[in-house]
């Protein structure tokens, strides 16, 4: 007995050095982040190109992808302008390569599935002479900034991928069929659009450079008179407000209005009395006091109206959208602040965000209202109101059943 005691100790200490002998290493940093000064290594078969040099190289107005048999979806088509639009990048030849500072974060709930990246250039330098480049990149991985923190670099190989535009934003994609008979106006959503990188192809043609720094990314700085002053030109232009979309941006001195785009007109959000009918309810009015209340399973972003400090809560007597005193604040339904009441008017403060242009019905002339702004996290919507010396000090509350709406 003793013998076979023995043996078996000897079994198992075999075992146990053997599952020491497999384990594997840790991660090291260089393991995953490719040193800067390796950038030319990484690009060795191809050029890297900037942003606007990818688009307007690339991109075109109808698409390469697009044939009798293979249809973007219906409701695609403003006059000769294409909102949604695929073109293929060459699979073989030489390496396409852009580089960016990853400017989103997932962790609010704003940007599911998808990031906007910052040219890296001497933009970061704050060369006023040259103009900020930004670009959207749809990737099937939930939690993205779990590895894609922002103000990561990263530099992107974009050989076999697409370029396309949803609701004229562009971004870098890949082809998807969408037949979703379930969707809102399904007949009109029917077709071809951009898709999501599958999450193991974009880790394969993505390089990680140095460690994340959120510092180096870049905002304009302006009131919303300054942002229609110097966009003025492509308020309604549909061509021009695509190399705008998806710029980083701080507005100053701005209140929510406590309305809401409705179909081209401004109205009203309904304010929660818990008087026992659903009106102010988020979970059961879409138009609801606060920043994303529920669409009924449509899945759009909810919009609420901030504007300059020198405008009154009505955006215009009129209701109709307004034209250069306000921007839509985009939000998420499922946006982990979706559910907060919106501060009063009397909170003034700032907003950073995501520019954005969003137009995905041909069947509609712009009329400015395509334009938003979308916040990553609750941090970023009027810090000043937030912080702990604030005089108005904005406490953000989130919607609570029973429990009546503050004035």
């Amino acid at each position: 007995m003793k013998t076979i005691k023995y043996l078996s100790y000897i079994a198992l200490s075999a075992c146990v050095l053997l599952v020491t002998s497999c384990e594997p290493d840790a991660l090291k940093e260089e393991d995953v982040l490719v040193n800067a000064d390796n950038v030319s290594e990484i690009i060795a078969d191809g050029s890297l190109i900037n942003i606007n040099t990818l688009l307007n190289t690339y991109m075109t107005e109808e698409g390469n992808f697009k044939s009798d048999s293979c249809l973007y979806r219906t409701r695609s088509t403003y006059g000769s302008l294409q909102l949604f639009s695929l073109d293929t990048l060459p699979t073989d030849g030489p390496g396409i390569y852009i580089r960016g500072r990853i400017a989103t974060d997932d962790y609010g709930g704003n940007f599911y599935k998808s990031i906007v990246i910052q040219q890296v250039n001497d933009w970061e330098n704050n060369d006023a002479t040259i103009e900020q480049q930004c670009l959207r990149v749809s990737i099937d991985m939930g939690s993205a900034s779990g590895l894609y923190h922002q103000g990561q670099e990263l530099i992107i190989r974009c050989n076999g991928l697409a370029i396309g535009r949803y609701a004229n934003q562009p971004q870098l994609c890949i082809p998807t069929y969408n037949n979703n008979i379930y969707a809102s106006s399904a007949t009109e959503k029917v077709g071809w659009a951009p898709g999501r990188i599958p999450s193991e192809r974009f880790r394969n043609v993505a390089h990680m450079i140095g460690a994340p720094d959120k510092s180096k990314l870049v905002y304009e700085t302006m009131t919303l008179t300054q942002m229609y002053s110097k966009y003025l030109s492509q308020y309604k232009d549909v061509v021009g407000a695509r190399l705008l979309d998806g710029r980083l941006v701080k507005l100053t001195d701005v209140h929510f209005s406590g309305e809401y785009d409705n179909n081209g007109e401004v109205a009203s959000c309904s304010r929660y009395k818990a008087d026992g009918t659903d009106t102010g309810n988020p979970e059961m009015d879409e138009n609801a006091c606060t920043f994303g209340p529920t669409t009924k399973n449509v899945g759009y972003p909810q919009s609420r109206y901030v504007v300059d400090k020198a405008s009154s809560e009505v955006i215009k007597s009129s209701k109709s959208v307004p034209a250069t005193n306000a921007v839509l604040v985009s939000t998420s339904e499922y946006a982990r602040y979706a559910y907060y009441y919106l501060p009063a008017d009397k909170y003034i403060g700032s907003i950073t965000g995501i520019l954005g242009y969003y137009m995905d019905n041909g069947g509609h002339a712009p009329d400015g209202g395509e334009w938003s702004i979308t916040p990553c996290n609750m941090s970023e919507i009027l810090p000043e109101c937030q912080a702990a010396d604030a005089d108005p000090r904005w406490i953000p509350a989130e919607w609570k059943l029973g429990t009546p709406q503050e004035d």
